[in-house]
């Protein structure tokens, strides 16, 4: 099953909108985009600006556990993933227990924070 990052990849490709248009409108480098690729989750801001600019909705790309997982979707529909699968209770405890998927999760809310920083630091002070 490919990750969100290979999921991502796949519908630029598709859509027929290169790669530095994308980066052009996100304010990003290449090397941003392409590390993006690599990743199995990614921050759903991110996810919801590539969809905008290629006229793509990934709410239907993405596993319900992934959406869960990431904060990917509303609150409605974790609150129905839940309490589908186990009580709230259990599942906290199943999440709290995978230490490597929360280190994955706070990457990406840590690179995304870095990359808005670069952002807000080229709006302000504009390119050297």
């Amino acid at each position: 099953m490919p990750h969100q990052g290979e999921i991502l990849q796949e519908a630029i490709k598709n859509s027929g909108i290169s790669i530095t248009r994308i980066v052009e409108e996100l304010g990003v480098t290449r090397p941003t985009i392409y590390r993006k690729f690599k990743e199995e989750t990614i921050d759903y801001n991110f996810v919801k600006k590539i969809g905008d600019i290629i006229n793509h909705d990934f709410s239907n790309d993405f596993t319900a556990l992934q959406q869960s997982s990431l904060s990917f979707v509303t609150h409605s529909v974790k609150t129905s993933v839940t309490n589908s699968v186990a009580p709230r209770v259990t599942s906290t405890q199943s999440i709290d227990s995978d230490a490597s998927k929360q280190l994955l999760i706070l990457q990406a809310k840590y690179i995304a924070l870095l990359e808005a920083y670069n952002e807000l630091l080229l709006k302000v002070y504009g390119p050297k």
